[in-house]
């Protein structure tokens, strides 16, 4: 792999804010989706256990019905695409099997040689469950998918917009996830920036780096 020139990335994320305004006409192409497709599926998650479905909508009419679950905002609808992040409700031996025989497909070896790796993930979520943390600690996995989304679309140049002003049960019944195990966490449209959106030139405000990074 060629590594990607330092200031390319950080152009990228300078250039990246919250995108307001979508251009309605202009889509993503399936090519270029199909990379920020992986770039979701690639992401990182404690233990690998990957506690998430992540839901695309394509369509314009069936994200014009999420509008009024958003309070009104434009974006949900005006994007190309809209992920909406889903939380699994729970982390059971269906999933861990599910996950541990993903393993062995793609590395190969014995059942037998996971047996450490399923007690282990299988006591971590037990205890966290227990201690009623086990959504908490998932949800944080999902927001490293949302993150890990919005930076590989800026190093494509796309626009997003990250989304939690939205009600999660009423998304749930739209787009049917209760049935599956899933709930809505958050979402984020995808697309391209209208020409007149004022956020798009204004200065990002951030802290000083000397205020927000100290070295030990």
């Amino acid at each position: 792999m060629t590594p990607i020139a330092s200031n390319l990335v950080v152009d990228a994320l300078k250039w990246r804010y919250a995108t307001k305004r979508f251009d309605r006409a202009k889509k993503i192409p399936d090519e270029l989706w199909g990379a920020l497709e992986q770039a979701l599926v690639l992401t990182p998650s404690s233990m690998g256990i990957q506690p998430w479905k992540f839901v695309v909508l394509r369509d314009d009419a069936a994200r014009e019905k999420l509008v009024p679950a958003s309070f009104g905002q434009r974006q949900i609808a005006d994007c190309s695409h809209l992920v909406v992040f889903a939380l699994r409700r729970n982390i059971d031996t269906e999933h861990i099997e599910r996950h541990l025989q993903r393993v062995l497909e793609l590395r190969g070896g014995q059942p037998e040689a996971l047996e450490g790796y399923r007690r282990s993930i299988a006591d971590s979520t037990r205890e966290a469950r227990e201690a009623g943390r086990l959504e908490q600690w998932m949800s944080h996995q999902v927001y490293i998918a949302l993150g890990q989304f919005m930076a590989a679309a800026a190093m494509m140049g796309v626009d997003t917009c990250p989304m939690e002003g939205l009600e999660p049960a009423k998304y749930d019944e739209i787009l049917g996830l209760g049935p599956q195990g899933y709930t809505t966490l958050c979402a984020c449209a995808a697309g391209y920036r209208a020409p007149g959106d004022k956020y798009a030139t204004a200065a990002k405000v951030r802290f000083k780096t000397a205020d927000v990074v100290s070295y030990v």
